[in-house]
């Protein structure tokens, strides 16, 4: 069977709508992308690391198609209780599903609402620092994930609770000569958001935690290569999710004010530009993989007092690039 892939996305530059013309439902989707996984992944890699596929809904009732799927996509599919996730966020029969969710157990509220809530010109803020929380997902760990597939089980109602994406390929290639020179060779520091070694923290004046070697901040190249297609791509993330004490860069200034802190607030403002964003407003059997070696997203506020929203992520790994060949798994005991 042959995919019909349309691109761009809308009101985007990149990523594409992928779906299986003549064939109905997420069981003939996945058998079809089991059928040729080479193709599935070339495709995301094409459409620069965002496809839309919709109407899998019947994945909320089969969570195991979710599972087959990501396994087209790489060789492992995290196992979350393996991992260290906290129970509670953890789909209590396929382990492999990490719940985001403001209902209980889960109980996690959405991101702040931005201040303003509109750009000037009445927009939806995408771009950094006015929107918050980009980051790439579990940037902590080395070697870092490959892909995230994210299914929409209960999303709320379009026009809040978006996730953002913005391409870092095309934002490498957009930038400055004096910039693209700089974060050449640039390595960031990255580490989980509880350990207290984020931006906002520092400026608190809370004390980091005490980490174990499994929680230890990782470097990251500033810019990947991608190993499907060899483009280069920028790779950090903004304030919550790199080392603030030591770092946000290897080699430079540490801490908020300085050199470090300067150069990364540069490069998030303009890789979030509004050109290189990609908004997407979610409803129900709605399915997005993204690939995490080459953007970067960001999760928006929804009224969650009086809205339920459940949503089902997975976490593909196994082709991090060159850069990673023959590492360990940096979270996991020796």
């Amino acid at each position: 069977m042959r995919f019909d892939l349309q691109t761009p996305l809308p009101g985007a530059s990149f990523g594409g709508i992928l779906s299986l013309p003549g064939a109905a439902g997420a069981a003939a989707f996945v058998a079809a992308a089991e059928a040729d996984p080479g193709a599935m992944a070339r495709m995301l890699a094409d459409c620069h690391g965002v496809l839309l596929v919709r109407g899998m809904g019947a994945m909320a009732a089969a969570p195991d198609l979710l599972l087959r799927l990501s396994r087209v996509f790489g060789p492992e599919v995290e196992n979350y209780r393996e991992t260290g996730m906290a129970p509670n966020m953890i789909h209590p029969e396929v382990p492999e599903i990490f719940v985001v969710s403001n209902t209980p157990p889960v109980s996690r509220p959405p991101p702040k609402r931005p201040d303003p809530p509109l750009t000037a010109d009445g927009q939806l803020p995408v771009q950094f620092p006015h929107r918050r929380g980009w980051h790439t997902d579990q940037s902590y760990r080395r070697p870092p994930p490959d892909v995230s597939l994210f299914l929409a089980v209960v999303p709320v109602p379009q026009g809040q609770g978006q996730t953002l994406f913005a391409d870092g390929i095309a934002a490498y290639a957009a930038l400055p000569p004096d910039l693209k020179a700089r974060v050449e060779g640039l390595e960031g520091l990255h580490v989980s958001s509880t350990a207290k070694r984020g931006r906002d923290a520092v400026l608190a004046g809370e004390a980091p935690k005490p980490l174990t070697p499994q929680q230890a901040p990782q470097r990251q190249p500033v810019v990947r290569a991608h190993p499907v297609t060899g483009e280069k791509a920028l790779y950090l993330c903004e304030y919550g999710q790199m080392d603030w004490v030591d770092g946000p860069f290897i080699g430079l200034e540490p801490g908020p004010d300085g050199e470090g802190g300067r150069l990364l607030h540069a490069i998030m403002s303009h890789l979030t530009q509004r050109q290189f964003v990609y908004v997407h407003e979610w409803t129900a059997g709605d399915l997005v993989i993204w690939d995490n070696r080459c953007t970067v997203h960001a999760a928006t506020w929804f009224e969650a007092d009086r809205l339920e929203r459940v949503m089902w992520r997975t976490t593909v790994s196994g082709n991090p690039g060159a850069v990673y060949a023959g590492e360990g798994k940096s979270w996991l005991a020796a």
